[in-house]
């Protein structure tokens, strides 16, 4: 039987199934599942827990010998199987079939394992373990469940988030539920309860890092190319690697090109801003910038990040951070050495 990951809990306060598979590649979700399944084991008296991880060379006859090792204290046992790669192999996928086939009495297997591809999820293996108890595949949150996801677990620990405070928590994110949730925690730890707004989560994330990436971008949208490039140092300082600055900048650069295309057409810049989403805190700093750069010039710099990608990937020469730091300085206004590339230039 399949379910949802949103069905999982009201499912698990009736009768349990002999077999849980939970499977996925977003980890909290894919966690905060088999803890349910753990919690529910627990309140049914599956006193006792046997955890497995499959690595290679893993001896899968340990499955088989984990159910009939059961102690005199004991009834009821919980076997917690760990395959990270969602790949069992050919002696896997046999021992989870028989398993499956006839799962022994007062035994619990719970299954935690990665993403699986669409062929995989059509073996006979998951097909077997599908017949004998529970399978929930765990998809990632699509960026318009993001929002009512992060609101919902800021109500939980008793804040009361802001739409814009939500909307700069997903953002900063982006996507990593388990760095949200992490950040709710701190919020909750540093705040208590009640209202939250984008102010407050802005000074936590600062509060939190000497040098952040965000901190970065919006330094070099405001034109501030001094501060930008200490942090830029500082981040490099602090072992931050290339891809990871580059995704911020590039990110932000993307919105930048699409409000300064609206306004080169003749579009009020509040409007343009609007448009593309912008919330209200942010607009002052893409406003100006995108007043400041031109259509050509966001272009160009979006190029420039390109380029830098390749450099990351080793499939161009030259130096990430020294490009980075040309990169910054453009977007803050400043460009010091002649584009040598094929781009315009920037200023």
């Amino acid at each position: 039987m399949q379910l949802k990951p949103e069905q999982l809990d009201r499912h698990l306060q009736g009768r349990l199934a002999p077999v849980y598979f939970i499977s996925g590649d977003d980890p909290l979700r894919v966690l905060e599942a088999a803890d349910s399944v753990r919690a529910a084991a627990r309140q049914q008296e599956f006193a006792e827990r046997e955890v497995l991880s499959v690595q290679a060379g893993f001896d899968w006859n340990r499955l088989d010998a984990a159910a009939g090792n059961l102690s005199l204290f004991a009834a009821r046992r919980l076997i917690d199987l760990r395959l990270p790669t969602g790949k069992p192999g050919d002696p896997g996928a046999r021992a989870l079939r028989a398993w499956s086939e006839q799962p022994p009495e007062d035994t619990l297997l719970l299954i935690t394992a990665g993403k699986l591809e669409a062929q995989a999820r059509k073996s006979k293996w998951v097909q077997a373990l599908d017949r004998a108890g529970v399978v929930v595949f765990v998809w990632p949150l699509q960026v318009n469940e993001l929002p009512a996801w992060v609101s919902e677990r800021m109500r939980r620990k008793g804040l009361q988030p802001t739409p814009e405070a939500v909307e700069l928590l997903v953002e900063r994110v982006e996507g990593n539920l388990l760095a949200c949730v992490q950040e709710i925690e701190k919020l909750h730890l540093l705040q208590g309860t009640g209202p939250v707004d984008a102010v407050t989560v802005t000074a936590l994330v600062a509060d939190n890092a000497r040098y952040d990436v965000f901190g970065l971008v919006d330094s070099a949208l405001a034109g501030d190319g001094a501060r930008s490039v200490r942090i830029l140092n500082g981040l490099r300082g602090e072992g931050m690697v290339p891809p990871v600055v580059l995704w911020a900048l590039a990110r932000e650069l993307r919105t930048l090109a699409a409000v300064a295309s609206a306004v080169a057409t003749g579009m009020p810049v509040a409007r343009a801003l609007a448009g593309a989403r912008v919330w209200d805190q942010r607009k002052r700093l893409l406003g100006g910038a995108a007043q400041r750069l031109d259509p050509a010039a966001c272009r160009a710099l979006l190029r420039h990040c390109a380029r830098i990608d390749r450099m990351c990937k080793g499939q161009a020469p030259g130096s990430p951070w020294d490009e980075l730091l040309q990169l910054v300085l453009k977007l803050s206004g400043i460009d010091l050495l002649p584009d040598t590339n094929g781009t315009e230039p920037v200023s």
